[in-house]
């Protein structure tokens, strides 16, 4: 699916989980689709599983956003707390759309409580009381970090049931039943091989060869190329090469303080995402790397310089970029907005020392050139996520691996292959409609918002107790009607049926008339099955 499909889904209120590989452009589309919707008047809640994540979309983590904090479940207690907390109360009912950026990271039981939550304050049933839900990420990549309950645990396995810990397992997922916009378009990476092997290792089918290719990247320990960032699995490693590289240049360190305004809790929330650190020390000849984007100035999350000088006024940092840009660079600011309000602030350089970083702080940059050591690596997706931050093969350089390095969860595995058929049908589905319906569509959720894309009459409101779906539902109601196979999972009885029908010689045509679904989805679920293969 492109970016552009995708776009046009977004805006008719559909729930959408929007996914793809690392580099296909998911945070531009939300980016797009925000300010689509502040354009025309509509303010979203945008949240992200991370403080990371959350500083690169402009938002605040979701367990700020719903009041749940650090909690691993929710009492009837809790949510009375929460519910009767008037700024979160007043913040939650005036949500029309919440997006939740890098949900990969945010464990079932959170996304449960976040949706309780919705459901209690809104005093709506629907999931997430009724509002747009827009689910981001890549399952591929990093794991929710999840305390383990012992007691839990016990009691799971003497049920045979395994707790859930993906956030797609959420109970509340199957009831949301997000459409899957699978974003198929790369803009990272422009080397066929270096793509071969990350989709390799998505696939789980990781061979020789392709061990062959990072294998040529392999270097010793003492021929690491200067001035190169290097991403490790643990904090110590980062810190002890910044700090031990910085002290054996020359010259003076200048120090640059972090400047903060707003309630403790939200500065705290914003130096905790923020990858510039609260006390930067530079000094003449330091690597650095810009922590945001600067269009105008050259220079975008994950750009690489060396420190060249500090200009007379204000001691101001002067960067020459790997191009050979210079920038005198000038702090910015990262901000927690609500309803177009700025609660809180930090300004600082858009800098930090670049000779180490960790893979998890690495993520949603994009880096011509990377030292990566998979040696440590001890979680599914660690070396996917370090390996896919690099632009093409020649920039990589690797000081080793282990068993884990090239290994992707067993559990996504299957669950991506449903997530890219769902999401071909979803295309098909959309592709159908007219535009003029399309546009329809989109006018209709614009409405529902009280939005001002569509001229409505002085003092005319949105209809009482609708809610961010409402009228745009409609929509969604007359696709099903039309197409009422869209969304509908595969029993284990049409799988039996539909390999028998297939390797009988059955057309897919025929196949589609069969069961009541588009050719793309019918080809879809044939792959799925193994009976062909993606380019058939």
């Amino acid at each position: 699916m492109t970016q552009k499909q995708a776009l046009d889904i977004l805006k008719t209120g559909a729930n959408v989980f929007l996914t793809g590989e690392p580099g296909s452009g998911k945070t531009h589309t939300i980016n797009e689709f925000v300010a689509y919707l502040r354009d025309c008047g509509i303010e979203p809640a945008i949240t992200a599983s991370t403080g990371i994540a959350a500083t690169h979309i402009g938002g605040m983590t979701i367990h700020s956003w719903s009041g749940i904090g650090i909690k691993r479940s929710l009492s009837k207690y809790d949510l009375d707390k929460i519910g009767t907390t008037e700024y979160l109360s007043k913040r939650i009912r005036r949500t029309k759309v919440l997006i939740i950026d890098e949900v990969s990271m945010l464990s079932a039981d959170t996304l449960s409580m976040v949706d309780a939550v919705c459901r209690e304050i809104k005093d709506d049933s629907a999931p997430f009381g009724g509002m747009q839900i827009i689910l981001v990420g890549d399952f591929f990549q990093l794991p929710p970090i999840v305390k383990i309950d012992r007691d839990e645990e016990m009691q799971a396995t003497l049920m045979d049931e395994p707790k859930a810990l993906f956030a797609c397992d959420a109970p509340v997922w199957k009831r949301l039943q997000p459409i899957i916009c699978y974003l198929t378009e790369q803009y990272r990476q422009d080397d066929k091989n270096f793509l071969d092997v990350l989709s390799a290792i998505r696939r789980n089918d990781f061979s020789e060869e392709h061990l062959e290719y990072l294998t040529s990247r392999k270097i010793e320990k003492a021929r690491i190329p200067a001035d190169i960032p290097k991403l490790f699995s643990h904090n110590f490693n980062v810190d002890t090469v910044n700090d031990e590289t910085l002290n054996k240049l020359g010259g003076v360190s200048q120090n640059f303080f972090m400047m903060e305004h707003g309630p403790e809790a939200l500065v705290t929330a914003l130096k905790k995402g923020c990858l510039s650190p609260e006390k930067l020390s530079l000094k003449i000849g330091a690597t650095v790397m810009f922590t945001k984007n600067n269009q105008k100035e050259g220079f975008v999350n994950g750009t690489l310089g060396v420190v060249e000088g500090f200009g007379e006024i204000g001691r101001k940092p002067i960067v020459r970029a790997r191009n050979g840009r210079q920038i005198l660079v000038e702090p910015m600011e990262w901000v927690i907005e609500e309803n177009g309000k700025v609660k809180a602030r930090i300004s600082q350089l858009p800098l930090r020392l670049a000779w180490a970083i960790t893979v998890h702080k690495s993520q949603g940059l994009s880096l011509d050139e990377a030292i990566i050591d998979l040696g440590s690596v001890f979680e599914f997706g660690q070396g996917y996520v370090a390996l896919s931050r690099v632009r093409r093969l020649s920039g990589l350089h690797l000081l080793g691996w282990n068993e884990k390095a090239f290994k992707v969860h067993p559990v996504i595995l299957e669950r991506d292959q449903d997530f890219r058929t769902d999401s071909i049908d979803a295309e098909q589905t959309f592709g159908e409609i007219p535009k003029t319906g399309l546009a329809k569509m989109h006018e209709n959720f614009v409405t529902i918002c009280g939005g001002s894309k569509i001229k409505k009459k002085k003092n005319q409101k949105s209809p009482a107790g609708a809610s961010a779906r409402g009228e745009a539902g409609d929509g969604f109601a007359k696709i099903r009607e039309t197409y009422p196979n869209a969304y509908r999972s595969w029993s284990e009885q049409e799988d039996e049926k539909l390999k028998e029908l297939f390797n009988d010689g059955n057309p897919v045509d025929d196949l589609a008339k069969t069961f009541g679904r588009k050719n793309g989805a019918i080809k879809a679920r044939l792959i799925k099955l193994g009976l062909i293969e993606e380019d058939w």
